[in-house]
């Protein structure tokens, strides 16, 4: 009987440790992911979140040798405290980047809190574990449960917890695994606690009752406030997908769309991107017929691409089915690009554009239209790089074109220059192009083309002659390829073209380029 009892004891501490095992590796998602979202540059943010909580996990498992009485009221505690942080962490960085500008510190802060309690957890367990079993078994069996915990608490973020639950409800998720841990153990070990300590531990756990509750009620409030104080303008729509946050904000009548924070486009002037974005391309092209969209899932693109009745296909490849649900669902976004992704022509996949035009054996087209986010990061420079153009290159018919937004040319000039000398090097002759967009400022493409005999001074004629006559469009006409094509002299900020590196996937120059670009007079 007491050989059962002593199983089943450590079988309890076993669960207990699987579910922290659960709930820490999750806490290290949501920091990282919070982290990319208010701060940017995702994998730096990973990086430094996972191995700053690995590090003051080390450190927590360090400082657990100096707790050298009432392992397992201490152990409970633990539990309680960590339940509260990680359920309230969500809450407490939208609160904080609402109202001032430390925001990163709090992140951080609480990486290496959240840390300093994980590691004091597995030392304290493999001690109150010995007494159940011998010190080879009950090392293994606890790392081995703690590892099995994390696997599933990765599996659950990537499935669960980002696309479904988000960083509102799924911290408060590992708020309740924690405090479920906490009550599990003190009703197993209940009998050897003190009448103090049992009435410490009631207390705490009715404390973080109350507070994960109240938190839970209110949490979708906050984070909204939180998120609302982010923008400007009213947020008439918000979503945590899967790779990026997604946002809508109205003033008046116009609407802005945000990713991940960034400004996508504002309906106010729109056209005055993606009419550069697409009519000079689809002209020099003469009655295109197949087209191919890279982004572009609000289907502002689609929509000046169906002004032209020699399409036959086009086929959108955007990695968010989230973004296209939007374009193709949303009533604002349906009214912006007039119900353009309901068009028969257009075909929607749901895919990385690297992979899908490696993979892609079948399809060829006479225009590439790229309307990427900015390369702010390692795997959003990889679709700007020498290795993708010259994949785009092999998908493009002889006389094709290709264009894709490349930022500003003037506040981030050397990310601008270092596209254009990417996809020359790729073997497109280019021109580039810029406008004012007044929501944006000064932004920029690069256009290029397959046919060699169409060298860039070619090309850039021929584009000052385009007329637009025969189309519906709001702002650009043949005066405007003038402006389009025309920088006049080297700005102050214009870098020696020899200074700059091709942008390649082993040498990702170009996320540098644009991070140290002059954003602070933007």
């Amino acid at each position: 009987m007491e050989y059962l009892k002593q199983n089943k004891n450590s079988l309890t501490l076993k669960i207990a440790i699987f579910a922290t095992g659960f709930a820490g590796i999750v806490a290290e998602y949501i920091l990282s992911t919070l982290a990319t979202y208010f701060i940017g540059n995702s994998v730096f943010q990973w990086t430094m979140i996972v191995s700053l909580m690995l590090f003051f996990m080390g450190i927590g498992s360090r400082l657990s040798k100096y707790i050298k009485t009432e392992l397992v009221t201490k152990f409970l505690f633990l539990e309680i405290a960590l339940s509260i942080t990680v359920s309230f962490s969500s809450i407490l960085v939208y609160t904080s980047a609402a109202v001032s500008d430390f925001y990163p510190i709090l992140i951080y802060g609480l990486c290496v809190f959240i840390g300093l309690l994980i590691g004091l957890e597995i030392p304290l367990v493999i001690r109150i574990n010995k007494e159940y079993e011998d010190f080879n078994t009950n090392i293994s069996s606890v790392l081995e449960n703690d590892y099995y915990g994390s696997l599933l608490g990765g599996v659950f973020f990537a499935f669960i917890g980002l696309p479904i639950l988000g960083l509102t409800y799924t911290p408060f998720v590992l708020g309740f695994v924690n405090l479920g841990v906490a009550l599990l153990v003190a009703r197993l070990m209940y009998p050897k606690l003190t009448n103090p300590e049992k009435w410490k531990v009631k207390l705490s756990v009715l404390f973080s009752l109350i507070a994960l509750g109240v938190g839970l009620a209110n949490t979708q409030a906050i984070i909204q406030w939180g998120e609302q104080k982010k923008y400007q303008d009213k947020v008439v729509y918000s979503e945590q997908s899967a790779y990026q946050k997604i946002v809508l904000t109205e003033w008046k009548n116009d609407h802005w769309l945000y990713l991940n924070g960034n400004l996508q486009f504002c309906s106010m002037d729109e056209v005055m991107y993606h009419e550069p974005l697409v009519h000079p391309i689809m002209k020099l092209a003469n009655h295109p017929k197949n087209i191919l969209i890279l982004g572009g899932g609000d289907g502002c693109a689609v929509r000046e691409i169906l002004k032209y009745s020699s399409v036959q296909s086009i086929d959108l490849v955007d990695l968010d089915p989230a973004m296209t649900d939007l374009g193709k669902n949303n009533p604002i976004l349906r009214t912006i690009n007039q119900k353009s992704m309901d068009s028969k022509k257009l075909t929607i996949y749901n895919n990385d554009a690297y992979v899908f035009l490696e993979k892609d054996k079948t399809h060829f087209y006479d225009v590439i239209i790229i309307d990427l986010p900015d390369p702010r990061s390692v795997e959003l420079s990889r679709l700007y790089s020498q290795e993708f153009y010259s994949i785009c290159k092999r998908k493009l018919r002889p006389n094709g074109f290709i264009i894709t937004q490349a930022g500003s040319p003037y506040f981030a000039t050397k990310a601008f220059n270092c596209i254009n000398k990417t996809m020359d090097s790729a073997g497109f002759n280019t021109v580039k192009i810029h406008n004012q967009v007044l929501s944006m400022g000064e932004w920029g493409w690069i256009l290029g083309a397959k046919n060699p005999d169409l060298t860039p001074l070619k090309l850039k004629q021929v584009m000052q002659h385009l007329v637009f006559d025969d189309l519906e469009t709001q702002w650009i006409n043949k005066e405007s390829m003038l402006l389009l094509t025309s920088f006049g002299k080297n700005t102050v900020f214009e870098t020696p073209d020899t200074t700059i590196e091709v942008n390649q996937i082993h040498n990702p120059v170009l996320q540098r380029y644009y991070l140290n670009g002059n954003w602070d007079i933007y």
